[in-house]
């Protein structure tokens, strides 16, 4: 009976060691909330490395229109390229030989394409233009003042999930032939 005595009045043996149930279940909060926290800020990442390649791609396809009217220097230097987008019915100047003027209008109608399949919406214009940060898809405001050609791409963005509406993003690149 002496030590039975002992076992029970010992402090020491009343003193539970280690977690509680509710210190587990604390920390297994803490942890899910941080681990929301990194997916949201992976989401995010996503977006804007989505938005990051549209602009990049924006910005190629603006190269290699530049590049398209430097080669065709009669065609630009007689305003076959300004005020235009994507033409209806261009030749076909990889089989044919063509103008000039046809020339542009095929370079034009396959930098449209290109656009449109690259970029979400994606619309091009290219024309001479004093205030060349300005314009729509629809109304590209080309002035037709200046001595500089301007390069406009248009597309959708929907980098902003908040927002009910597709943001319209316009690139511009603007060259001196």
């Amino acid at each position: 009976m002496n030590v039975l005595k002992l076992i029970t009045a010992n402090p020491k043996s009343n003193n539970v060691s280690g977690f509680t149930l509710i210190e587990v279940l604390v920390s297994m909060i803490v942890l899910a909330i941080g681990l929301l926290g990194l997916a949201g800020m992976q989401a995010a990442s996503l977006k804007n490395n989505q938005s990051a390649f549209f602009r990049s791609q924006a910005t190629q396809l603006a190269y290699d229109m530049a590049d398209r009217m430097r080669v065709n220097g009669t065609g630009l230097s007689n305003g076959n390229y300004n005020n235009q987008g994507a033409p209806n019915n261009p030749a076909d100047c990889e089989l044919n030989s063509c103008t000039p003027a046809q020339m542009a209008g095929y370079d034009l109608a396959r930098w449209n394409t290109a656009i449109a399949g690259q970029l979400p919406g994606g619309s091009g214009w290219v024309c001479i233009d004093s205030t060349s940060d300005d314009g729509t898809p629809a109304s590209p405001a080309c002035d037709g003042n200046g001595e500089a050609y301007a390069v406009k791409i248009w597309w959708t963005d929907r980098r902003e999930a908040e927002q009910e509406a597709d943001r319209i993003v316009r690139f511009v690149m603007t060259f001196r032939p």
